[in-house]
């Protein structure tokens, strides 16, 4: 999905933006795990990440504290 999908404002960031999660959702499946972003970036619920290029983004939970 190009930027110029990206109808509401402020922009969503792009797929390469350090914030890319920040994008608005357009597609949520919680059922199954994942939702995708305005940015085609899938965001799966392990934090983990499918950007549109095919790169892979490892999950990065914060480390839970006792």
């Amino acid at each position: 999905m190009p930027d110029s999908q990206c109808k509401h404002t402020p922009k969503c960031p792009t797929a390469a933006s350090s914030d890319r999660e920040a994008a608005q959702v357009v597609a949520a499946h919680p059922e199954q795990g994942w939702s995708l972003l305005c940015n085609a970036l899938v965001l799966f619920e392990d934090t983990g990440e499918l950007l549109p290029d095919g790169q892979i983004i490892a999950p990065h939970r914060p480390l839970a504290t006792v």
